[in-house]
């Protein structure tokens, strides 16, 4: 007689959301990344053969959803420049001291300023280490179930098999059909 043994009760699986964390994580980092690398990019090249210009301010930053603007003229063109930083108390219309590199008319920053955005630095800095924390956490967290999961799951394939072969398949019971029960339960026999 063999002796009772409790069935196992199947490991929880890992949710989604750790899957979903780890992606999200990891476009968040790269997207900082790339915004950081611009944002040195320009500077880089606004250092290197800078051109020094007047703008004049035509928008100012008035809440969440608008930034500010400035309007200047570079190689004859017409150009604006959105969420630059401005000197404090700089209003509408105000002329102010810009800078552009020489091959690239469209990278322009604050004269005086490292960044022509330093808020994009700045939530870079900020941004790209919590987010590869949190990348960090998430796969430690995906490895960890993927080690201990194989332990858990190791006979699936022969209990999968086990049960198909005792639903009755035609190939297993020598070519007899199965009897296949109704929703309703046995049919009434007259």
């Amino acid at each position: 007689m063999r002796p009772a043994t409790a069935p196992r009760q199947p490991a929880p699986r890992l949710g989604r959301g750790w899957y979903l964390g780890a992606v999200l994580s990891a476009v968040l980092a790269l997207g900082m990344c790339l915004l950081g690398w611009r944002q040195a990019d320009q500077a880089d090249r606004i250092t290197a053969n800078p051109v020094r210009v007047q703008g004049t301010v035509t928008q100012l930053p008035g809440g969440s959803g608008s930034y500010s603007e400035v309007g200047y003229t570079a190689e004859g063109r017409r150009l604006t420049a959105a969420d630059l930083w401005l000197p404090e108390g700089a209003g509408l219309g105000d002329t102010v001291c810009l800078e552009h590199a020489a091959d690239d008319p469209g990278a322009v920053r604050v004269c005086g300023n490292r960044y022509p955005q330093p808020v994009g630095i700045t939530l870079a800095r900020t941004s790209v280490p919590i987010a590869l924390l949190f990348l960090g956490l998430c796969l430690a967290r995906i490895l960890r179930d993927r080690r201990t999961r194989p332990a858990r799951t190791g006979h699936g394939g022969v209990r999968t098999t086990m049960v198909l072969a005792a639903e009755g398949m035609p190939a297993l019971t020598h070519g007899k059909r199965s009897r296949r029960r109704r929703r309703g339960g046995r049919r009434r026999q007259s």
